[in-house]
């Protein structure tokens, strides 16, 4: 079995943040007695009791724009003011979730599990789908310029591969494992270069200069003419979390208004920036999911002995 290797700066980079916030907060997790939220004599905030910290990794430079309506509804059902959150990067919402530093956040399935096996006491309750009927998740698609004579995952072999960030499900965990399966050891078979955000990845695949193949999710993916898929692989939708360290109240009425809302349900809440083509275009409803639903990430991580996935 291969073994990918934390040989990458910035994945050493991120592994020394994680594990030294862990340390850090180890006197509180000391004291979690394993219920998923806290009592309200034990509760504690990101801020403050009367504003909820929002955390995300901006994928797309809309990405704000695109989660507004999500938080003005929170902030309308909650009575709460909803704070936006954007890390730089997974490594940072990572140690964000670790320090308590947010309270809701939409994470990626592989972020998700390494935060909760750095320490980080958040619980997922559901995950954001884009059409009626369909299953909570979304594609890794693997892409070449328009053009090129790259037809498979074998012909990245020797080549630059665009990956979005070490800490990314859908634009490392998965390629990763994936060119595994190909033969192609991502080490070094391969160069890899990191883009930061999927669209930047797509980008510079499309340019063909600084990559000459890569990987994004498929919705940043569908946004380019300049790049086409040669494989692609489902991968289990993004969950959006909560702190367990919310008093047990707020935890609920999250659970509740988060769990499974429409965009019509939030519409009619009163929130009208959510009727709008760019709102629609990446949120029709969430639907519930746990923690057993990553276990297939959980899976991945065993076999590929990936070291970033560890506490």
């Amino acid at each position: 079995m291969h073994t990918i290797t934390k040989s990458w700066t910035a994945v050493a980079a991120a592994a020394l943040l994680t594990v030294g916030l862990a340390a850090c907060t180890s006197a509180n997790a000391a004291e979690d007695t394993g219920d998923t939220a806290s009592s309200s004599s034990e509760a504690k905030f990101a801020v403050d009791e009367n504003t909820l910290v929002f955390g995300v990794v901006p994928d797309s430079v809309d990405t704000e724009t695109n989660y507004q309506p999500l938080m003005d509804y929170i902030a309308a059902e909650t009575g709460k003011t909803v704070e936006y959150h954007e890390s730089t990067d997974y490594a940072a919402l990572i140690e964000a979730a670790v320090a308590g530093k947010i309270d809701v956040a939409s994470f990626s399935g592989f972020t998700y599990v390494t935060a909760t096996n750095n320490g980080a006491a958040i619980t997922p309750i559901s995950s954001i789908v884009t059409a009626e009927g369909q299953e909570p998740g979304y594609y890794s698609q693997a892409i070449v310029p328009k053009g090129s004579d790259i037809t498979d995952l074998a012909g990245f072999k020797g080549k630059k591969v665009c990956f979005v960030d070490p800490s990314s499900t859908s634009g490392y965990l998965f390629p990763t494992y994936n060119l595994l399966e190909a033969g192609i050891d991502p080490e070094t078979d391969i160069t890899p270069v990191f883009a930061g955000k999927h669209d930047v990845s797509v980008t510079k695949t499309g340019e063909g200069v600084e990559c000459e193949a890569g990987f994004a999710e498929d919705s940043e993916v569908a946004k380019s003419d300049k790049v086409e898929v040669v494989a692609e692989t489902m991968v289990p939708g993004a969950p959006i979390v909560v702190s367990d360290t919310l008093p047990d109240e707020l935890t609920s009425q999250l659970t509740d208004i988060l769990g499974e809302v429409t965009i019509d349900d939030i519409i009619a809440s009163g929130v009208k920036s959510a009727d709008s083509d760019g709102f629609r275009s990446v949120f029709y409803a969430t639907v519930p999911v746990d923690d057993e639903y990553y276990d297939t990430i959980r899976d991945i991580c065993e076999k590929t002995e990936a070291e970033q996935c560890q506490g």
